[in-house]
C-alpha cells in the first residue's frame, strides 16, 4: 500500500521458522547417529524417518543419510524414492572395496539432497542381516555422512537393535495420541529403561503421529504424560500426502506439517555436543 516505502519486516511465524532453522543448522563437529523406533510397527515409523531426514538434509545443506534396517522388506526407499534396486546387501557385498564418498552413494538413492539406503526386498535374505553387518554398514555411513537417521524396522526385538541403540547419539520414540498409540510410546521407553538404555530414553524425543485421532482421548494429557520422561514432546499434525502412504513428495506437505518437522529437527540438533573448545 505505501508503495515499497514502508517495509514492516518478516512476521512473527517466520521469524519462528528463522530460529528454527537456525537450531537446526548448529555446527556438527562429529557424525550423529539417530534411531527412529517404536515397539510396534503401524504406528508411521517409517514415514517419520523419511520426513526427518529429508527436513534435515534440506534445512543443513550437509551430507545426511537413512538406513532402512527393517528386517521385513522395509518400505523406506518406496516412500523416498521409488528405487530399492540396490540395496544395503549390495554394499554389504562389496564394503571392503569402498574408499569414496562416491563408491557408497552409487549404493544408494537420492531424495533431495537425502541419501537413501534401502533394506533387501527379500524377507528371508533381509532377516539374516547380522548384528556386526549393520554395525559395519553403520560405521562407514559415519566416515562420510555427518547424519545418519536408522529406520529401526518393525518392533525392537530384532538382532540390529542392539548395535543400533549402542552406536545411536539421539533416540526418536514414535507413537501417536491414542490409548493404544500412547500406550506403545511409553512401552518403548519401558523397554529402552528396562534394557540399559535409560539414558537415552531420558534424552529421547517423543513424536505423537497425529494421523488417528480421536476425541475421546485428551491429545494434551497424553503430551503432559510423556513431557517429564523425555526431553521434548512433538505432535505431528495429521497430512493428507503422508496419510495416502504413497511415495513422498515434499513440496505437497502442509506448510503446518513442515514447520513441525522442522521443530522435530530442530529437538535432534539441540542434542549435537559441543566442540571441546567451547565446553567450560
Amino acid at each position: 500500500m505505501s508503495g515499497g516505502l514502508f517495509n514492516p519486516g518478516i512476521g512473527e511465524a517466520e521469524k519462528a521458522r528463522q530460529q528454527l532453522r537456525e537450531r537446526v543448522r548448529r555446527r556438527l563437529h562429529a557424525p550423529h547417529r539417530v534411531a527412529v523406533l517404536s515397539v510396534k510397527g503401524g504406528i508411521g515409523k517409517t514415514t517419520l524417518t523419511a520426513c526427518i531426514g529429508f527436513s534435515m538434509a534440506e534445512t543443513r545443506g550437509d551430507q545426511v543419510s537413512v538406513i532402512d534396517a527393517n528386517p521385513d522388506a522395509g518400505t523406506l526407499a518406496d516412500r523416498l524414492t521409488g528405487d530399492s534396486s540396490v540395496n544395503i546387501r549390495h554394499l554389504l557385498r562389496d564394503l571392503d572395496k569402498l574408499d569414496a564418498l562416491t563408491d557408497v552413494t552409487s549404493y544408494m538413492t537420492l531424495a533431495g539432497r537425502l541419501k537413501v539406503l534401502a533394506s533387501d526386498q527379500d524377507p528371508a535374505v533381509s532377516e539374516a542381516l547380522t548384528a556386526q553387518e549393520y554395525r559395519r554398514v553403520a560405521q562407514l555411513l559415519s566416515k562420510y555422512f555427518n547424519l545418519v537417521f536408522t529406520d529401526c524396522g518393525t518392533g525392537i526385538s530384532h538382532d540390529t537393535m542392539t548395535p543400533t541403540l549402542e552406536m545411536a547419539h539421539s533416540v526418536v520414540v514414535v507413537g501417536s495420541p491414542t490409548v493404544d498409540g500412547a500406550s506403545r510410546a511409553g512401552h518403548t521407553l519401558d523397554w529402552l529403561e528396562s534394557h540399559g538404555y535409560a539414558e537415552q530414553a531420558r534424552n529421547s524425543i517423543v513424536v505423537l503421529n497425529c494421523k488417528d485421532t480421536s476425541e475421546d482421548v485428551d491429545a494434551a494429557r497424553i503430551t503432559e504424560h510423556f513431557r517429564p520422561r523425555v526431553r521434548a514432546v512433538v505432535s505431528l499434525p495429521h497430512d493428507p500426502h503422508l496419510a495416502s502412504g504413497g511415495r513422498i513428495d515434499f513440496r505437497r506437505l502442509r506448510l503446518s506439517t513442515r514447520d513441525v518437522l522442522t521443530e522435530i529437527s530442530a529437538h535432534i540438533a539441540d542434542g549435537f555436543p559441543e566442540p571441546y573448545s567451547e565446553r567450560k
